[in-house]
Order: C-alpha cells, then sequence, then structure tokens
C-alpha cells in the first residue's frame, strides 16, 4: 500500500472516531517537466539587447574613423587668414581654385586627356620659400574638400619647416615622422579628422634631426605606394619643401602623379623658375600657379595659371 493510502485509510479512521477533520485543498500536481519547462535550471537572467529608437541614427565608423582623432577648424580663424572657407558665399578666391582644381580632379580621377598614373598623388611646391606653396596646398584642399564626389587628405610633407598645422590654427601632433621612423605606428592612426566633412590631415609629426633624408628613404616610397593604393578614391595634396632647397623635394616629386609649382608674381627669379621646372622633369603633369599676380581688372592680387603635360603652355588669369 503506498503512502497515499496509506494516509487516506487514517484519515477515514479518524473520521469514523468522530474527529472532526477540516477539508484539506487539493493541489493540481503538476509533471516534472512542465516544472522543467516553466522554469528552467538556469536561472540566471539573461540580457536584453539595447533599444534604439526607430528615427535614431546608427553610425558605423571605418577602422581609420576608428582610429584617427578629431579636430575643429576655427573658420573664422581660417577666413581671417585668406583660407577659403567651406560655408562661405562666393568670392573671387574660391572662383579662381574652382578652376584650378578642375584639370587635377579630373586626371586623378582619371578622367583628363589620358590616364596618369598615382594621379591621385599631387605636389604643392615652389622654387624657394616664402611664394605661397603652404597658403596654396591649404586653399587647393579645402576647395576639393567642397567637392560633392571627392575626399582630400592634406599631408605637411614639408618636415624640415613645417607651418601647415599653425596657418590652420592647430597644435602640433604626430604625423607623418612618425610613421616613417615607427613601425608599429599605422597611418590612420596620426590622422586628424577635422570639421570639414571631406578633409582629413596628415602632421608632418615628431620633428627628426635627419627629417629631410626620411622623405627619400625606402619607408617613404613604400608609404607613397600605400597611400596611392590605400586609398585611391581620395585625392591627396603634399605641401613638400621647396624644389630648389632641398634635393629631397625631387625626389618626392618623382613619385608623384601631379605637381602644382607656385611662382610668386614680381618676386621669383626667371632662371629659378626654370630650374624647378628641370628638377621635375619626369612628372608626367604640371601645373603653375603665379601667386599674388597683380589684376589688371580691379585693385589686389588674383592668381594665374598655366596647365599641360610637361610645362604648362597655356596661361589665363
Amino acid at each position: 500500500m503506498s503512502l497515499i493510502e496509506q494516509a487516506a485509510q487514517r484519515l477515514e479512521q479518524l473520521r469514523q472516531a468522530g474527529v472532526d477533520i477540516p477539508p484539506q485543498p487539493v493541489k493540481e500536481s503538476v509533471p516534472e517537466t512542465k516544472l522543467e519547462q516553466a522554469m528552467p535550471l538556469d536561472k540566471t537572467p539573461q540580457a536584453l539587447p539595447p533599444q534604439v529608437e526607430p528615427d535614431q541614427p546608427v553610425v558605423i565608423q571605418s577602422p581609420e574613423m576608428a582610429m584617427s582623432r578629431r579636430v575643429e577648424l576655427d573658420m573664422e580663424a581660417l577666413s581671417a587668414a585668406g583660407i577659403i572657407r567651406p560655408d562661405s558665399p562666393r568670392s573671387q578666391l574660391a572662383d579662381e581654385y574652382r578652376v584650378i582644381k578642375r584639370p587635377l580632379i579630373d586626371n586623378a580621377m582619371g578622367k583628363g586627356p589620358a590616364r596618369i598614373k598615382d594621379g591621385n598623388l599631387i605636389m604643392v611646391t615652389s622654387a624657394l620659400p616664402g611664394e605661397g606653396k603652404t597658403f596654396t596646398a591649404a586653399n587647393l584642399a579645402m576647395s576639393i574638400a567642397m567637392e560633392l564626389d571627392n575626399t582630400v587628405m592634406l599631408v605637411d610633407a614639408d618636415v624640415a619647416r613645417p607651418t601647415l598645422l599653425s596657418r590652420l590654427g592647430l597644435a602640433p601632433a604626430r604625423g607623418l615622422l612618425d610613421v616613417l621612423v615607427d613601425d608599429s605606428i599605422d597611418l590612420p592612426q596620426v590622422l586628424l579628422r577635422t570639421n570639414v566633412e571631406k578633409l582629413t590631415i596628415l602632421p608632418s609629426g615628431t620633428q627628426h634631426p635627419r627629417a629631410t633624408e626620411l622623405l627619400a628613404s625606402d619607408a617613404m616610397v613604400r608609404l607613397l605606394e600605400e597611400m596611392a593604393s590605400r586609398y585611391s578614391d581620395r585625392i591627396i595634396i603634399f605641401d613638400s619643401p621647396p624644389l630648389l632647397v632641398t634635393t629631397e623635394a625631387r625626389t618626392l616629386a618623382s613619385h608623384m602623379g601631379q605637381v602644382v609649382v607656385v611662382v610668386k608674381a614680381e618676386s621669383t627669379a626667371h632662371a629659378n623658375v626654370k630650374h624647378a621646372l628641370a628638377a621635375i622633369e619626369a612628372c608626367p603633369v604640371k601645373l603653375m600657379i603665379l601667386n599674388q599676380a597683380k589684376s589688371s581688372a580691379q585693385d589686389g592680387y588674383g592668381y594665374g595659371y598655366g596647365y599641360g603635360y610637361g610645362y604648362g603652355n597655356k596661361n589665363a588669369s
């Protein structure tokens, strides 16, 4: 006899003996399998997935964005320094750079008269210091950043006398030289993302006693090859040393698809211009910009430019 049957028999005996037994509530038995289904053995609370608002944008960062650092360019200070602002109305300077940049962009994107190897690598230089190459490189980069279909990286490659960051109102930072001397530093780690959506800056980096020699090193050649292929959809502008001051600038030019030579009007000697052009003779595309050229149409200064394969033989203002 089971325990349940014995208990039922005992209760019946007590009732027959006159003992008042209150009725017992009946408990519905639940099969063990149902209990296991209702309450899993693992009672650890499960983390709920994060909730995303339906209209909340989800930003997916590229590896480059995740590693790079963001900086803010002061638009008012840029304007005061004569740098084109992407949010400014049309101006004579902005219109001039629209004309200057168009053949460069076409060559960079393979839309020019002939396909240019590494056409997206553009070097801005001059014969001697003080002719306006850094000013030109910054304005050219800013103008290209205003394009709908192009992004631009501005590189301070004048490693012996870097002035690009100060011209843009930025503090010194790691950059090109750090990548060249330290194999553990990857290029995206030293890039500066700016509040101009399509403009990224590569500083010259930590000063080095052999900075100019590093521009002619095998490490620099490998880096240029990486930049040309890794960023094939991006136009990369190098503010380089003057051509007649260091031989490293000529070596750098030999790896460029396009070279822009800035000449200061009524200042640079004709012989220096000829020597500078001879130094970059191997470059397939050369564009010349006459900086601070006095305009005949109005008082003030503007730009003249020449463009071609070889010596710039077409002039305009």
